[in-house]
């Protein structure tokens, strides 16, 4: 698919930096003309990718978190959020819903969460080295409107 625009971001894993990259990729996919119920979703699973990447890739310190934005042909929106943290064991089993390795106080819904509200979810991990989370979203053009 072609890349017709896209961004880049890059930002400390500090809890407070989740609502920027939940708004940030808001404010990309508005020049797709999204509902609000689409932008939400977005939000909603940028919001648990970043999160992830705070809780479960640098537990005990503050690493970096890189966003990608693109869109491509077709209205498709592209969302790739990595870490450079301690990846994921069995990403299998990352996924299985309420499976958590950050605790009690975390639900394990996650992936669940992100796969619900997008079109398709790819998780790549390698021990040691991190993990990329890539989402597909396709926003509906509206009638009238394309």
């Amino acid at each position: 698919m072609n890349s017709l625009n896209y961004i880049k971001l890059e930002f400390p894993s500090k809890s407070s930096n989740e609502a920027f990259a939940r708004t940030a990729a808001a404010a990309f996919a508005t020049q797709l003309d999204p509902t609000m119920e689409e932008l939400g979703d977005i939000k909603t699973a940028v919001s648990e990718a970043v999160t992830n990447a705070i809780v479960h890739a640098y537990p005990d310190s503050i690493g970096r978190i890189s966003m990608r934005l693109r869109i491509l042909d077709k209205h498709v929106l592209e969302i790739s959020i990595r870490d450079w943290g301690k990846g994921i064991e069995n990403v299998e089993q990352a996924m299985t819903p309420l499976f958590s390795t950050g605790g009690e106080d975390r639900s394990g819904m996650g992936f669940t969460i992100m796969g619900s509200f997008m079109d398709k979810l790819k998780v790549r991990s390698t021990p040691g080295k991190g993990t990329t989370v890539t989402m597909l979203r396709t926003i509906c053009p509206r009638i009238g409107k394309r």
